[in-house]
């Protein structure tokens, strides 16, 4: 799976897991050439609480456009270490895939 932004690929990895529709890659497919810090906290009744990445490509920034569990609730084990995307991030099958 891939995770594309702003025309270019911001994870990358055939080890992804879905939970509620949403690939969550693991840390280490990130390319951190492209992750900047984000405060922004949520929280979800039976993951725990939510940390954010923002990406910066091209000089363009989307906020908060990653998410990820640094502690998820032993119901998600599944997600700790991984990170999924939204706000506009594409994420499709590699063609190598």
């Amino acid at each position: 799976m891939k995770a594309v932004w702003n025309g270019v690929t911001v994870a990358e990895s055939d080890d992804t897991v879905v939970v509620e529709g949403n690939h969550y890659f693991p840390e280490s497919a990130l390319n951190r050439d492209y992750v900047t810090f984000s405060n922004h906290r949520t929280s979800c009744p039976w993951k725990g609480q939510a940390s954010y990445y923002s990406l910066l490509v091209n000089g363009e920034l989307n906020t908060d456009a990653a998410w990820y569990y640094p502690d998820p609730k032993p119901e998600a084990e599944m997600i700790k270490g991984r990170v999924a995307f939204w706000k506009g991030v594409q994420v499709f099958a590699s063609p190598e895939a």
